[in-house]
C-alpha cells in the first residue's frame, strides 16, 4: 500500500460569522491510499478552536500514520485525534469501493433518493440574515437553522418574529444554534422568549462543561435542547451514557469529524435511542469529499428529520462533485463527475 496526504485550504465565498468569530478559510487534509490499482480517499477536516486534533501536530501525525500503513506496522495512537480517525475510516472504506466515492451503496448513491436538510443562516447584521432566510425559502427549504448569539438578542428576536409573521410552524420549521453563547443565569429567560416563535429546537444554549446547569436547563426549558459541542472529547461508551443520562437532552447533534468517525457516532446513536433521545447528523465544514461520505452514511441510517448537510456550497475552491442541493434536499447527480483532489 502507498499512503500519503495533501493539504487543502478551503476558502469561504464570504466571511462566515459564528459566535466564535468570523471564518475566512478552513483547512483540510486528504488521506490517500493506493493498493492494487485502486485509490481510497478520506478527509481530515479541522475547525480552528473546536476540533480536538492539535493543528500544529497534524502533519507529523499523518506522516506517522502513512508510514505505519505502508509498512503494515502498528498504527500510532489516534485517541484524541477524531478528525484523523474519520479520515482513516473513510479512506479504508473508499479503497474498498468500486469507484472511491460510493462508500455506502443505496438509492441515495444511485441518485434516486435525496436527504432533507436544513438551510443554514450565517451570522451577520439584520438585513444580511433576513436576506439569507428569504433566499433559502425561495429555494425550497422548509427547515431553517439560524445561528444566534452574536447580535443583540432583541434584534435576533425581531428576525424570528419577521419569519413567523410570514410563515407558520407548519410551513417553516426553525432551528436556532447558540454555540454556547448564553450565560447560565440568563439562558432560561432567553429560551422562554424564543419559545414564543415556535422554535423546533436550540443547539447548545450554554457553553460546554456545565453539566448541572445544562441538565437543569433541559428539565425546565420550554423548547427542546440539542447537544452539539458537549459531545466533543467524549470517547468511551460509559462516558457517553453518563453524559446523556445526566443531562437528559432532547436531541444530539452528531458530527463524525469531531467525534472520531462513523463507528463512534453510531455508538452515540445507540445509547441515545436507548435513553429516548433523538438525533440528527451535521457536517462540520468538510469539503465535498467529507460531505459525500457523511451524507451516504447518514442516508444508510434511515433518517427522516432534516439533517445539517448543506455546507458544501460555502467555498470558492471546493472539490467539484456530483452532490447537489435542490428544493431543500441533498442529492447526487451521477451525470456529473468528481473533480481532481
Amino acid at each position: 500500500m502507498r499512503a500519503y496526504y495533501k493539504k487543502h485550504r478551503l476558502l469561504f465565498k464570504r466571511p462566515s460569522g459564528t459566535s466564535r468569530g468570523v471564518l475566512t478559510y478552513k483547512d483540510s487534509w486528504f488521506l490517500l491510499l493506493e493498493e492494487g490499482g485502486e485509490t481510497g480517499v478520506g478527509e481530515c477536516s479541522l475547525i480552528a478552536g473546536l476540533s480536538p486534533d492539535p493543528p500544529a501536530q497534524m502533519e507529523s501525525t499523518l506522516d506517522s500514520l502513512c508510514k505505519a500503513l505502508e509498512s503494515q506496522s502498528a498504527l500510532p495512537d489516534l485517541n484524541g485525534w477524531p478528525a484523523v480517525q474519520m479520515a482513516l475510516e473513510t479512506a479504508l472504506r473508499s479503497l474498498q469501493s468500486k469507484d472511491g466515492f460510493s462508500l455506502f451503496p443505496s438509492d441515495f448513491v444511485k441518485g434516486t433518493k435525496q436527504i432533507p436538510i436544513n438551510g443554514l443562516v450565517w451570522m451577520g447584521d439584520f438585513e444580511f440574515m433576513s436576506k439569507q432566510i428569504k433566499e433559502l425559502i425561495s429555494r425550497g427549504f422548509d427547515c431553517i437553522k439560524i445561528k444566534i448569539g452574536a447580535l443583540d438578542f432583541n434584534t435576533e428576536l425581531k428576525l424570528l418574529a419577521q419569519l413567523r409573521k410570514e410563515f407558520s410552524a407548519s410551513e417553516i420549521s426553525i432551528r436556532v444554534d447558540a454555540n454556547g453563547a448564553f450565560k447560565p443565569t440568563e439562558a432560561l429567560e432567553k429560551l422562554k422568549q424564543l419559545s414564543a416563535y415556535e422554535i423546533h429546537s436550540i443547539e447548545q444554549p450554554i457553553a460546554v462543561n456545565q453539566r448541572s446547569a445544562m441538565a437543569d436547563l433541559c428539565l425546565k426549558s420550554p423548547l427542546p435542547i440539542a447537544l452539539d459541542e458537549e459531545l466533543i472529547g467524549i470517547y468511551t461508551g460509559d462516558e457517553k451514557l453518563k453524559l446523556i443520562s445526566e443531562i437528559k437532552p432532547h436531541y444530539l447533534i452528531l458530527k463524525p469529524s469531531l467525534l472520531g468517525g462513523f463507528a463512534p457516532s453510531e455508538e452515540w446513536i445507540q445509547l441515545a435511542e436507548k435513553e429516548g433521545v433523538d438525533w440528527w447528523v451535521t457536517s462540520a465544514l468538510e469539503s465535498n469529499v467529507g460531505l459525500n461520505a457523511i451524507a451516504q452514511w447518514t442516508y444508510s441510517l434511515g433518517v427522516t428529520l432534516p439533517q445539517g448537510l448543506g455546507t458544501g456550497s460555502l467555498f470558492t475552491n471546493n472539490i467539484p462533485s456530483p452532490l447537489r442541493i435542490e428544493k431543500g434536499c441533498l442529492g447526487i447527480d451521477n451525470s456529473i463527475p468528481w473533480g481532481l483532489i
